[in-house]
């Protein structure tokens, strides 16, 4: 009995290693984290917010504060349209123009090709809303 409640236990660690994403800066230091559930957590591993399965984005609070449509448009909890993530991992803002992009390898850059992040294994959508449209409220240092 021992050997299979230890067996669960090792297979639930590595499954919530998997599955919680380190969100880093350019530095590569931890700056947060998104869960397999859409949990988002800051670097002190306090729960900033929510990406529910709807796309709908909800701060500590549990309220509505944004939304990510299927489309990659993101609007704001009035639903006006804060910018879009296009699937070749390029982010608008709400005028069309660039102001970044999450590469395949989860790089974040900005408009200037800088490094400004990683967010490896996290979906595209997520991590741009995470780095370019401030629908948390972060502990950054």
């Amino acid at each position: 009995m021992k050997k299979e409640y230890l067996l669960i236990v090792t297979l639930l660690m590595i499954c919530t290693a998997v599955f919680s994403q380190d969100i880093r800066d350019s530095s590569n230091m931890s700056i947060g984290k998104i869960e397999s559930d859409g949990i988002v957590r800051d670097q002190m591993n306090m729960m900033v917010g929510k990406i529910r399965p709807d796309g709908t984005v909800g701060n500590r609070h549990n309220m509505m504060v944004g939304k990510i449509e299927k489309d990659g448009t993101i609007r704001d909890r009035m639903g006006i349209m804060l910018g879009k993530v296009r699937s070749n991992g390029d982010v608008n803002d709400v005028n069309n123009m660039l102001i970044g992009r999450v590469k395949p390898d989860g790089t974040i850059v900005n408009r200037h090709n800088m490094t400004i992040g990683y967010a490896k294994d996290i979906p595209v959508a997520y991590a741009a809303v995470f780095f370019f449209f401030n629908l948390f409220e972060l502990n950054v240092k």
